[in-house]
């Protein structure tokens, strides 16, 4: 007990006595630990934060009618085998055309809550409509029949009529504006037909094979159901999920090659400093073990304290990056701080073999005459 406690006050007042120079291998190694921690955390939360992201622009999952009928538990019963934590929405759409002013306009009667979850990128003037005898006019519909939010229109299939209120105006961009939006009920109420669906959209957030997986299982245990990946949102997140993850990889590997060479220049010149002190000990009698066994326990431990260092910078690192990149906070990876602490020491204890193995090299005879 005695001589490891000799041992450790030993290394600790070596360092000390050369604290500008260990002082710029600790930030080197406190450095590469923040940016193997903060990134590892990235890395980690990458696929949950870009899934999130993706989810903006719609939903990732088809479902249409393998045969002429579809409805609505159908779909349930689909989008029963998606895991609770990945299903981020499903909504149903049934569509009819509808004669507005004696003109035929293409309405979906759809779960306009659902809607909102599975397609957030649809900007509304005015009011989401929340119950029955409301109605959601697309912008092209609106400047056709110069409607405006709280006008009240009469939409009619056939002999059925109803008079709905304008709550909003939708603008997409897209082919989104020339239909009007109702609630399901309303439609298959004008239509006289119930219970029969056209498409569901369904927002899943998972990765490309969890998708194809969920597809495939839907596709074998509901036979009326044919599910299909909207392949432009799956194979773009898998893209930039794909080149994101090669680029952490990247950065982690040359960040810890540099902050080797970094700790190997700063031991180096520490040996160099030190060839007096080692000549003399080995005059004495000291073995290549024990100056081994000093010069190691202080890279080692200069690469514990710089591991605990960086793993907390390394969190805040990729907390602050999470929040500005992607407007969502990093989960905290308890497991991460030992991985930190040990990639730490050991990159350091690699650092340190040649400025080590150079220090065993020293010849008492030729330094003590001062050569």
């Amino acid at each position: 007990m005695k001589r490891r406690k000799m041992y450790f006050r030993m290394i600790t007042a070596s360092l000390m006595r050369r604290r500008s120079r260990m002082l710029v291998a600790l930030l080197a190694i406190a450095i590469g630990a923040t940016i193997l921690s903060g990134l590892v955390t990235i890395y980690y939360d990458v696929p949950r934060q870009m899934g999130a992201q993706f989810r903006n622009y719609g939903a990732n999952m088809i479902l249409t009618a393998s045969d002429e009928k579809f409805t609505a538990a159908d779909m349930e019963s689909a989008v029963g085998y998606i895991e609770k934590n990945a299903l981020v929405g499903a909504a149903p759409f049934k569509y009819e055309s509808v004669q507005i002013h004696e003109r035929p306009i293409m309405a979906a009667g759809t779960n306009l809550a659902q809607v909102q979850i599975t397609s957030p990128y649809w900007q509304v003037s005015g009011e989401w409509p929340e119950s029955t005898g409301q109605i959601l006019v697309g912008t092209q519909v609106a400047e056709t029949f110069r409607l405006k939010v709280g006008d009240t229109v009469a939409a009619a299939i056939g002999e059925n009529e109803m008079d709905f209120e304008v709550t909003g105006i939708l603008d997409t961009g897209g082919s989104e504006e020339e239909y009007v939006y109702m609630n399901l009920e309303d439609l298959e109420a004008l239509s006289g037909v119930s219970d029969h669906l056209d498409v569901a959209e369904v927002s899943v957030s998972a990765s490309a094979q969890e998708l194809s997986d969920y597809v495939e299982t839907i596709n074998e245990k509901v036979p009326s159901v044919s599910a299909k990946l909207v392949k432009r949102l799956a194979q773009s997140e898998t893209t930039v999920l794909g080149k994101l993850e090669a680029l952490v990889l990247l950065v982690t590997v040359v960040v810890l090659a540099l902050t080797m060479i970094c700790v190997a220049t700063t031991m180096t010149a520490v040996v160099t400093e030190r060839r007096k002190e080692i000549g003399l000990r080995k005059a004495l009698g000291a073995s290549n073990t024990s100056i081994i066994t000093e010069f190691m326990g202080e890279g080692l431990m200069l690469g514990g304290i710089g591991g605990i260092i960086g793993s907390v910078l390394g969190f805040l690192f990729a907390q602050f990056v999470s929040v500005n990149v992607f407007n969502s906070s990093s989960s905290l990876l308890p497991a991460l701080i030992p991985i930190t602490v040990i990639v730490s020491i050991v990159v350091t204890g690699l650092a340190c073999l040649f400025p080590v193995r150079s220090a065993t090299d020293v010849d008492p005879a030729l330094v003590l005459k001062g050569e």
